[in-house]
């Protein structure tokens, strides 16, 4: 991270001490520097929001989910990501985690273990398979959205069914599928 990215980060960290909203988005991070929980070592517990959409993470560490345990929406949009730790269940009151455009293959485990999550966003991944059962389990969620996977028949078939949840999903093209 060059200069200018250190200060755009600095920058950031102090407005989050007065916000509450951890914005590090397009900051060009490869991964979290360990400077924002230095930054943020007093204020962390306060932070409610953290946007860490756009840039080229591979990972999110599970530091992350150990400073900033009071988080109730984590957009982590538009990364290279494909797996999230599970220390990340210590964010009991996760309302919102957005996880789209990136490079999951299923569910992180962990999401299925967020009981106050309302709002899913994982668009744009590479989910084929969805654990329907655990995923309706999640007694808050209001909304989720699988648009653009490579969804099973079968489970997009079991998504369309359920009606307590607004459910998102790329419609199926009888044509298209024929030709398959």
């Amino acid at each position: 991270m060059a200069g200018v990215g250190v200060t755009k980060v600095v920058n950031r960290c102090e407005q989050a001490k007065e916000s509450k909203r951890l914005d590090l988005s397009e900051c060009e991070l490869v991964h979290v520097p360990d400077a924002v929980f230095m930054l943020m070592r007093n204020a962390a517990l306060e932070v409610e929001v953290c946007n860490l959409s756009a840039n080229v993470l591979r990972r999110l560490p599970a530091k992350l989910a150990i400073k900033f345990s009071n988080l109730t929406d984590l957009n982590l949009s538009s990364n290279h990501l494909n797996s999230l730790p599970d220390e990340l269940r210590q964010v009991s009151g996760l309302a919102s985690l957005d996880i789209s455009h990136n490079e999951f293959d299923v569910v992180p485990p962990v999401v299925y273990r967020f009981d106050a999550l309302r709002k899913f966003n994982a668009e744009k991944n590479r989910i084929k398979e969805v654990n329907i059962n655990r995923l309706k389990a999640i007694s808050s969620l209001s909304e989720v959205n699988f648009q653009d996977n490579p969804l099973s028949d079968e489970v997009h078939n079991q998504l369309q069914e359920i009606t307590v949840v607004s459910v998102l999903l790329t419609p199926r093209d009888a044509e298209l599928d024929a030709v398959d």
